[in-house]
């Protein structure tokens, strides 16, 4: 058995364009890996199964791309957290004015709208909402005292653009339409033209305005929605999260899973291997036949059931996946450790009066290292699919945004009889790219380390 140097490696493997493109398509994984890292905030990972974090959010919205392919342009879900604020006046009366401004320029009319605030007053200040269309005209639409305070209180609330005082406050403004407004929604009204029932395009400005007398109020918080039917990159689901953020965290998750899980059962399989093959006799026989043992066990039922009793956790689960996965290896392992224990430079060494474990990480295993990097690619895209499999059995770790628990909940929710392809299509697509990248490398590698494919 000769001897591959690394640097046979490399060059045989610069020349297999399957290798090169499983490295290409690597290199983008982890490229977005650590992007999503460093610009997506941890908080939105940890949030994941958090309903309240995601109920701005509109619920099984379209990919705000399809527009690109539509005649009719569909109107885009809006979330505008940071208005204009222009400063508070000095005087007997106090305004604080927060102005949201929404470039409309679609076929359709949104949804809805919500503004949502939070304000630190004392006494009864007077809330006030006024839009001021592309074409001029300023729609009044509601006004009212917050509950009287005679101390500094904080409060919150959200209005609704069904609201029945918005809906009056519209209609009392018929004057500034050519047609009948009513039947129509609050919606329909600010956003049509005033010559007919059609959507007006143009810039929007939502004007919030906090009057006070002789007080100095603050708006903590302020938030103006948009209800639209497309949103984001990869659309919303059922629980109003945003698909994009669990994809591209579910990436360094999909690669994490899967190099661990492969790393530590190669290393397992090697070392037991090499041990069992290199001690022979009766250790080679009692280490192979528990060997057999664990090759016969059923994989996927056995770890339904430990998800199932013990814990559904990630780590545990990556822990089972490591203990199924090293038998396959050991048996190669061995077998080539049976025939390197019988060249020259292995009996030098025993005579020399080398310690077993010397020889074993010196002599032995520096020879499989080949055959373990080719391992450890071929085994990622197993330990992957293996993780989304029990995910999308509902066996997986909730608390994770993994691609195989997305799949489950769009499985629970009916995402297949109900077209909602943008959840079904992505995580499995970027789970089948990540089993290619490294299929490819695998092949590649297995390629250049075995003689028999090679001569092939």
């Amino acid at each position: 058995m000769s001897v591959i140097t690394s640097d046979e490696i490399k060059t045989e493997f610069l020349k297999s364009r399957i290798g090169i493109t499983g490295i290409g398509i690597l290199a983008s994984l982890i490229a977005t890996s650590i992007v999503v890292a460093i610009i997506i905030p941890i908080q939105t990972f940890k949030e994941w199964n958090n309903p309240a974090s995601w109920i701005s959010f509109p619920k099984t919205t379209l990919p705000a791309w399809i527009n690109l392919f539509l005649s009719e342009k569909i109107p885009e879900h809006q979330i505008i957290d940071r208005p204009a604020i222009l400063p508070a006046e000095a005087g007997s009366i106090s305004v604080i004015s927060n102005q949201f401004t929404i470039d409309f320029d679609y076929d359709g009319y949104p949804n809805d709208f919500i503004y949502e605030f939070t304000a630190r007053y004392h006494g009864s200040p007077l809330l006030e909402i006024d839009v001021f269309r592309p074409d001029g005209i300023k729609l009044d639409l509601i006004s009212f005292s917050l509950p009287y305070s005679e101390e500094q209180v904080l409060h919150s609330e959200r209005i609704f653009s069904t609201d029945e005082s918005i809906r009056k406050n519209l209609f009392l403004q018929q004057e500034k339409y050519s047609f009948d407004i009513y039947g129509l929604s609050s919606e329909e009204i600010i956003f049509s033209k005033s010559s007919e029932k059609h959507p007006l395009r143009g810039s929007y400005v939502f004007a919030v305005n906090l009057y006070g007398v002789e007080t100095q109020n603050e708006i903590i918080h302020s938030k103006f929605i948009l209800g639209g039917k497309v949103f984001g990159l990869m659309g919303t689901d059922e629980l109003r999260r945003d698909l994009a953020v669990g994809l591209l965290w579910g990436t360094p998750l999909a690669l994490f899973i899967g190099l661990v899980v492969s790393i530590g059962s190669v290393v397992m399989g090697l070392l037991y291997g090499v041990f069992a093959g290199f001690k022979g006799k009766k250790t080679d026989e009692a280490m192979m036949r528990f060997n057999d043992v664990i090759y016969a066990l059923p994989a996927l039922p056995f770890l339904i059931i430990l998800a199932v009793t013990i814990s559904n956790s990630i780590f545990v689960m990556i822990g089972f996946l490591m203990i199924f996965g090293w038998v396959g290896i050991a048996k190669v392992a061995r077998s080539m450790a049976l025939q390197i224990k019988t060249k020259g430079y292995v009996e030098a060494a025993k005579l020399m009066g080398q310690k077993n474990s010397r020889i074993i990480l010196r002599h032995i295993l520096p020879q499989l290292l080949p055959y373990a990097f080719a391992s450890i690619a071929i085994s990622v895209p197993a330990a992957i699919t293996t993780e989304a499999g029990l995910s999308f059995l509902g066996l997986g770790d909730p608390t994770f945004p993994t691609w195989g628990h997305i799949l489950h909940d769009a499985n629970v929710y009916g995402a297949a009889p109900r077209g909602l392809w943008w959840w079904i299509v992505p995580p499995g697509v970027m789970i089948a790219i990540t089993g290619l990248a490294f299929v490819f490398i695998g092949n590649a590698l297995d390629t250049i380390v075995n003689p028999r494919l090679k001569r092939q």
